[in-house]
């Protein structure tokens, strides 16, 4: 084949002469994504974010696992498989912020309320349970429900989007995925550790404090959490942790309220 008569301005149509066949390899793509280009996109982004959903949805089957595993380790009175299912769909809707009243003391409400119903709720399933196991279950149950309601609301934002083809309704999913799925892998990877009871977080300064109480008189202040009075370079010290060993913070705030009040 011999190329050196080859001419690049009348193959690209760039002559006097037209060129149909590079007219078409030109104007085809332009009038596809005219009038697809929207789908294509819409279809390379759900391979993504296809992906981040099977990830969600494994998480969440693992997590039931390891919920149902633990739960049956403790003995309850009957297979908690269906408790346990019922309460993954539960879920909590936070008041409405735009309040004259304060909006503060109705969340500190809506929160304690699940947290009550929780622990009512694992208290059925396992009657003997101690708190320990009270603590850890419940915080497992949380985890479950909270990698549970992710997967469902990705996956329906996912098929609500695929289903009208609308490219701007998937969007902000894609740009939300990478952050809810290093959320997610958090939970996942705290399993291990509340199931064993170990320390997560910073847990520094409950140390410091349990080692300033080993002397002294413990007395329960608020929900899960106690004081301490003792004598520190000459101050009067009052100690405030929660009770532990449980994965669970106390009522600080109620505790430091309680004092106040006594105190004034």
């Amino acid at each position: 084949m011999d190329f050196t008569n080859f001419d690049i301005e009348e193959f690209f149509g760039f002559g006097d002469d037209t060129n149909p066949l590079m007219m078409l390899i030109w104007i085809v793509p332009i009038i596809i994504f005219v009038f697809y280009g929207q789908r294509i996109q819409l279809y390379i982004t759900s391979g993504e974010i296809k992906k981040g959903i099977k990830k969600l949805e494994a998480y969440r089957n693992e997590s039931r696992e390891d919920l149902i595993s633990h739960v049956k380790g403790i003995n309850p009175s009957s297979d908690p498989e269906e408790k346990i299912d019922r309460f993954l769909d539960y879920f909590t809707i936070m008041p409405v912020d735009v309040d004259p009243g304060g909006i503060i003391g109705k969340i500190r409400h809506t929160i304690r309320s699940r947290e009550d119903y929780t622990r009512q709720h694992i208290s059925s399933m396992i009657p003997e349970i101690t708190p320990l196991e009270l603590g850890k279950v419940q915080t497992l149950l949380e985890i479950a429900s909270s990698l549970q309601m992710l997967y469902k609301v990705v996956n329906h934002m996912y098929l609500t989007a695929k289903k009208q083809n609308n490219y701007p309704l998937i969007l902000p999913l894609q740009m939300l995925l990478p952050t809810v799925l290093e959320h997610a892998d958090a939970m996942k990877a705290a399993i291990p550790a509340f199931r064993a009871g170990q320390p997560v977080g910073d847990g520094i300064g409950p140390m410091v404090i349990g080692r300033m109480m080993l002397e002294c008189t413990k007395e329960t202040v608020s929900f899960e959490t106690v004081l301490a009075r003792t004598e520190f370079e000459g101050r009067q010290l009052m100690l405030v942790k929660a009770r532990g060993p449980e994965s669970t913070v106390g009522r600080p705030a109620d505790a430091l309220e309680v004092l106040t009040a006594d105190c004034s």
